[in-house]
């Protein structure tokens, strides 16, 4: 199986977390200053669909 995602400042976004989330991507990776947001904005992504 192929993991893709995408790292960097550009994955704590959250408008680029929703769009990783709609096209299927695996993950997202960012500097642990984002991470609370990350995941606040993974959750919405996930509860929206």
């Amino acid at each position: 199986m192929l993991h893709c995602g995408i790292c960097g400042e550009h994955g704590g976004d959250p408008k680029t977390i929703a769009f990783c989330h709609k096209v299927g991507l695996n993950y997202v990776s960012c500097s642990p200053f984002r991470v609370p947001i990350a995941c606040l904005s993974a959750a919405q992504a996930a509860v929206k669909g």
